[in-house]
């Protein structure tokens, strides 16, 4: 089922969002206001994520509610990985989103919070374990990015690669499992009674899929929250694929981030960059929520409590 759309991934990241084509986001922000407007002529009752938001990035909200961003939206998606990038340390969690749920007016859903192996898999535990008891009763969703470890032949999506050192390495290490889908430590002290999600991105006809549901349902996961790349709906049988995927990610309550800039849309050709017709990105969230969200039912955005989605 899906419970949630979220329009973007980290816009105050470069590695997402190229701000310097956008300076002060103010493109980012109407993008944000027409896809929330085409989403709501379709159902006017699913929930609308404003995407997960990098280190908690309070000052980048308020900027988003002086552009009049949060009257279109429902939630506040924020991001932390305090072990491995941000410049805080894990203790602050509770602050962080207090201070978000009080710079955007709206309800904060931990969209990602992680910690990598990359160090040391004990290391990665203690982040699991003091990252999900620090934000215990802080918000409705908590989604621990992620299940799988990136395989090594593949990129990780940020913007400069492997000249930034350490930092980009620590992207293949972020799994409770191996690439190979071995478990690691942490695997073990994952919650199994369906209180915390994942986050897991799926390629474009990725081979993880089928394995992922299969560990997820047998580990009592409830909540997930994937992507579809609006840049992979350009992809020769894009709909197949996504349709695949959807079907397959059934059994969870999904929060769907659609994000990614196909190169021939974008003021520059890169997955990063603004489009140059706004319009485009709302006409393909239409188009995701015409496909995947339900009509006859739509989980009230008011109605989200104690981790259930109570529908109409």
């Amino acid at each position: 089922m899906l419970e949630a759309l979220v329009l973007w991934n980290e816009p105050n990241n470069l590695s997402h969002w190229n701000f310097d084509l956008d300076p002060g986001w103010r493109k980012f922000s109407e993008m944000v206001k027409l896809a929330s407007t085409a989403i709501r002529e379709v159902n006017p009752t699913i929930p609308i994520v404003l995407g997960g938001i990098s280190a908690c990035d309070s000052d980048f909200l308020r900027l988003m509610v002086s552009y009049g961003v949060m009257d279109y939206v429902d939630f506040v998606g924020v991001h932390g990985f305090p072990l491995d990038w941000n410049h805080w340390q894990i203790d602050s969690w509770p602050e962080r989103v207090s201070e978000a749920e009080g710079a955007s007016g709206k309800p904060v859903w931990v969209t990602e919070v992680g910690a990598s192996s990359f160090g040391s898999e004990e290391v990665q535990r203690f982040g699991l374990e003091r990252s999900l008891k620090l934000l215990s009763g802080l918000t409705n969703r908590v989604h621990w990015y992620s299940l799988y470890d990136l395989p090594p032949a593949w990129p990780a999506e940020t913007r400069h690669k492997e000249a930034e050192g350490s930092a980009y390495y620590r992207h293949y290490y972020l799994g409770l499992l191996r690439s190979d889908g071995s478990p690691k430590l942490s695997a073990q002290y994952f919650p199994t009674d369906g209180s915390i999600g994942l986050a897991q991105w799926f390629h474009f006809e990725d081979h993880r899929l089928d394995d992922a549901v299969t560990w997820m349902m047998a580990h009592g996961v409830r909540y997930l929250r994937t992507g579809l790349s609006w840049a992979d709906s350009y992809r020769p049988q894009a709909t197949q694929w996504f349709d695949r995927q959807m079907e397959a990610l059934a059994p969870f309550q999904v929060a769907l981030t659609l994000c990614f800039t196909p190169a021939h849309l974008g003021i520059e050709g890169h997955h990063t960059s603004p489009p140059r017709d706004l319009q485009t990105f709302a006409e393909f969230a239409r188009w995701v929520a015409n496909r995947y969200v339900p009509r006859s039912i739509g989980a009230d955005k008011n109605l989200i409590v104690e981790g259930e989605v109570v529908t109409r």
